[in-house]
């Protein structure tokens, strides 16, 4: 295949992002597929890599592609559907939408409750708490990187357990919480800084969906309070009245 870059009025790169994206909306490259090398686009449509480069920047920006280092350049998959109600589950949600769930502890640290957080988790200001920071993913996909509170009394050392875990649901069921539910949600729109941009493999500006809550067990104790960052290319929120 050679590109033209005269006739057409269309740029060699844009020429090619077009090709590449054709080749994903008809199933030719499906989601969660790696692309060809870039050697390998280049000598398709007959351009330099530099050309191939910027055309796979214009559709990772887009959100079509998204490129991991040292790997290679993959088919973003659809957004995933995410229904937020009183009974939400990430591996749940993520596993009925046919794709495998998965968490990664980034960090878990000590510190005391400042009042807003004491409020949230019905505890005393400067009260223990025990932070975990945690990735999530849907296959290979980043979706959410979150932090979330919990009284370091009620689930010491719940840093280790959620390493071992890699679940909120498993790591409450350790402590005896066999079931609990969402208190309060509220979503706001943001862009995406510096830290979360790597963690989400996201370009800096790109939007996210902030999620906080507070989930509570069956006698609505609050259990854990949190602060999740969604990227918006990569999941629509839908609210389901129940």
């Amino acid at each position: 295949m050679s590109l033209q870059d005269g006739g057409s009025g269309v740029a060699l790169w844009r020429q090619v992002a077009d090709g590449i994206e054709r080749g994903i909306a008809d199933g030719r490259f499906a989601a969660g597929e790696k692309l060809p090398a870039e050697i390998e686009i280049a000598e398709t449509y007959r351009v330099n890599r530099h050309t191939v480069r910027r055309a796979l920047a214009a559709l990772a920006e887009r959100g079509l592609v998204r490129a991991e280092r040292g790997s290679g350049t993959y088919v973003e998959a659809p957004r995933l559907a995410y229904p937020l109600r009183s009974r939400t589950r990430f591996s749940e949600i993520v596993g009925a939408g046919g794709r495998e769930p998965r968490g990664q502890m980034i960090d878990a640290s000590e510190e005391t409750a400042s009042r807003e957080l004491a409020r949230e988790l019905g505890l005393k200001a400067g009260a223990p708490l025990i932070r975990i920071e945690a990735l999530r993913f849907a296959d290979r996909s980043p979706i959410c990187v979150g932090t979330h509170w919990l009284s370091a009394e009620r689930f010491p050392d719940a840093g280790r357990v959620y390493a071992a875990a890699r679940s909120m649901t498993k790591l409450l069921a350790h402590y005896g919480v066999r079931d609990y539910r969402r208190a309060s949600t509220r979503i706001t729109a943001g862009i995406v800084d510096a830290t979360d941009a790597t963690r989400l493999d996201l370009a800096l500006g790109r939007p996210i969906l902030i999620v906080d809550s507070t989930d509570v067990d069956a006698e609505g104790r609050p259990l854990i309070t949190k602060h999740v960052r969604f990227s918006a290319e990569r999941v629509q929120f839908l609210v389901e009245n129940s």
